[in-house]
């Protein structure tokens, strides 16, 4: 009977980080998107999202930060629905694919 309390209550524990690393990702999001807003990036001008490691390499995205142990990335995209135009990133991205 005791050994089942302790296996329970060592699944509950590990189990606890687990759960709450959603919501860490969320608090981190919510950080990193508060930052870029005081940049002046306008809030529609931009999206964030959280994915897996090995889904980070995106087209068009960039890291902008990590969670839940480094196992989620936080990409950032720039949209074209905000007050400044997206073609300077195109420059940009234009510039970081040629050979050096």
């Amino acid at each position: 009977m005791k050994s089942a309390l302790w296996v329970g209550a060592l699944v509950l524990m590990a189990s606890g980080p687990a759960l709450a690393a959603t919501g860490s990702c969320e608090r981190v999001k919510a950080d990193i998107s508060q930052r870029i807003i005081n940049n002046g990036v306008p809030e529609t001008g931009f999206t964030l999202s959280i994915v897996p490691n090995d889904q980070a390499d995106q087209p068009d995205a960039q890291v902008v930060g990590h969670c839940a142990n480094d196992t989620q990335k936080i990409l950032y995209t720039r949209t074209s629905s905000g007050n400044n135009p997206v073609s300077g990133a195109a420059t940009q991205d234009a510039t970081s694919t040629e050979p050096q």
